[in-house]
């Protein structure tokens, strides 16, 4: 099976997660955009979607779902998303597709995190993925000095502006041994707007698409 076909592999395995009758929680990225196309079929048994995007938010109203504002949510029961990276703790790094800050928002609204994705994304250690981090522009520079100090090489994403209206930052070479630790690290430093570590909000599941099918790991 090729990559694509992998994602839309485990897009559609996510539909058993979405709860009948609830609001779902909707991440971004390409293997999300399979997830949507597979939801526009059951959508009359939810009400609609919380987006994590734009580009989303687009695609869910082109299959006319109904998309509700975060601030208008106190809870949802699940928030299904991708990632760049997971490992076998559901420890992952997110921020691909530029949305990491708007991921974590509607992910700390959900009581479960699924995640989906191809086989290629499990990793025993986080790291090999460039880390996305999204900076107000003015600390770019100080933010980039305080990664080369952990031995990481931070470059400013080109022509990628998010969401929010931020600079987004790669950084290569990090050994992310304790993700956990160095997530609540890096989001103290003046200037950063989220890191793209997901520990605090690590997944509860992940669908994972294989040659031989979905593997669903419990975390």
């Amino acid at each position: 099976m090729t990559q694509d076909e992998l994602k839309a592999l485990v897009g559609r395995a996510a539909l058993e997660h979405v709860v009948p009758g609830q609001l779902v929680g909707v991440g971004t990225g390409s293997t999300v955009n399979h997830f949507i196309d597979a939801l526009a079929g059951i959508k009359d048994r939810f009400p609609g979607a919380v987006s994590s995007s734009a580009a989303s938010t687009e695609r869910l109203r082109r299959h006319g779902i109904p998309v509700f504002e975060a601030g208008e949510v106190q809870r949802l029961p699940v928030y299904i998303d991708g990632a760049d990276e997971i490992d076998h703790r559901g420890f992952m790094v997110k921020g691909g597709g530029a949305a990491l800050t708007r991921e974590k928002i509607v992910a700390d609204l959900a009581q479960r995190f699924v995640c989906i994705a191809d086989e290629s994304k499990l990793v025993d250690r986080l790291g090999r993925y460039p880390l996305p981090v999204e900076v107000i522009a003015m600390a770019v520079s100080q933010v980039a000095r305080r990664f080369a100090a952990l031995g990481g090489s931070a470059t400013v994403r080109a022509d990628v502006i998010t969401d929010n209206g931020h600079t987004l930052l790669d950084v290569r070479g990090l050994d992310i041994a304790d993700p956990l630790a160095m997530e609540a690290e890096i989001n103290q430093w003046p200037g950063v707007v989220t890191v793209g570590i997901f520990a605090r909000h690590r997944a509860s599941v992940c669908l994972l698409g294989t040659a031989l099918g979905v593997r669903t790991l419990v975390f």
